[in-house]
């Protein structure tokens, strides 16, 4: 998969102070870029406890369920786009669909 925003990832572990993120988004970022989603039956198989939303969008938990990541998967070209990575309150603050 091509993974676009990369940069939000390292702007999250880098300037918020949650640098314990680093090495769970770095390790989830180099599985999505090796991986080759076709379907969201594809992200389940690989991520359990992902969760599958409207519109292409997934929502990851990572660094031991501490942090969110929410991205919007293109299968058809391979694309996952990162829209949002944070803590569970600030998950809880944004409207997931519209992000």
């Amino acid at each position: 998969m091509r993974v676009t925003a990369r940069s939000t990832l390292i702007k999250f572990y880098e300037q918020s102070g949650y640098r314990d993120a680093k090495g769970p988004l770095e390790a989830w970022y180099a599985e999505a870029k090796h991986a080759e989603w076709k379907t969201p039956a594809d992200v389940k198989a690989k991520y359990g406890n992902a969760s599958i939303l409207a519109d292409n969008r997934v929502v990851f938990n990572t660094g031991g369920n501490k942090y969110r990541l929410v991205v919007k998967i293109h299968y058809n070209t391979g694309i996952v786009y990162i829209r949002f990575v944070g803590t569970h309150a600030d998950y809880d603050a944004i409207d997931v669909e519209r992000i």
